[in-house]
């Protein structure tokens, strides 16, 4: 049986988030309507000015991407996913990404898991030398234009759920295995694996890393902060 090293992506590996590059480059493209920046603008500079957390702001961008990509073609979404990949494919963390090469060699099954669209988070994947990715999946129709519904929410939604379905389908062992987050919804799969670490954590996932004893670790420029506890 394979070891198993699971990973968040936004955030954790990726130095942004796929979702709203994704977004980004659907309205550099005329795919989305030019002034849907003003759906998550607020929340946007609300974060940036250290006012409110991104929480809303990512929030925001999750919702100009639901209510927009009904209607555009899978073909042509397609083309700007690889748009986007291209060229943000290597804006990486240090930590993470010399982790999962040390992993790889070490003939882990590597798992990735993200809330962006599974297109993107499988090239991406792919890219890094991932074994599995997950992301959300969108619905299209007998045209190939995407319906705006999502498919399987609830497993996608639940990093656990998708860990223990891998495990199962992959004959994967828990022991030894590593588990990387950046947030409060990565705990259920973080309390899994047997070395649990949290990779520039948000105050709700540091402060319960601290309870836990757990390792947290902050890349910050050009320098890697490991916080013992």
């Amino acid at each position: 049986m394979k070891k198993v090293a699971i990973f968040d992506i936004d955030g954790t590996i990726f130095r942004s988030s796929l979702l709203i590059e994704l977004v980004e480059a659907m309205i550099a493209e005329g795919l989305f309507p030019a002034n849907l920046r003003k759906v998550y603008a607020r929340d946007y500079k609300n974060w940036l000015d250290r006012k409110d957390i991104y929480d809303k702001y990512i929030s925001g961008v999750v919702q100009a991407y639901n209510k927009n990509i009904k209607g555009v073609s899978r073909d042509k979404f397609l083309k700007v996913a690889k748009k986007v990949i291209a060229f943000h494919h290597n804006r990486v963390y240090r930590f993470t990404r010399d982790l999962v090469r040390d992993l790889k060699k070490k003939n882990y099954y590597l798992l990735a898991i993200s809330h962006s669209p599974r297109e993107i988070v499988e090239s991406f994947g792919k890219k890094i030398g991932f074994n599995k990715v997950y992301g959300r999946i969108y619905s299209t129709d007998r045209r190939g234009k995407f319906t705006g519904e999502m498919l399987f929410l609830d497993l996608i939604s639940d990093k656990a759920k998708i860990l223990a379905r891998a495990m199962e389908k992959e004959n994967l062992t828990l022991r030894g295995s590593v588990g990387v987050g950046d947030t409060e919804s990565d705990i259920r799969f973080l309390k899994m694996v047997d070395r649990p670490i949290c990779f520039n954590p948000n105050k709700k996932l540091y402060d319960y890393a601290r309870r836990a004893g757990w390792e947290i670790v902050v890349e910050r420029k050009d320098v890697i902060y490991k916080f013992n506890n």
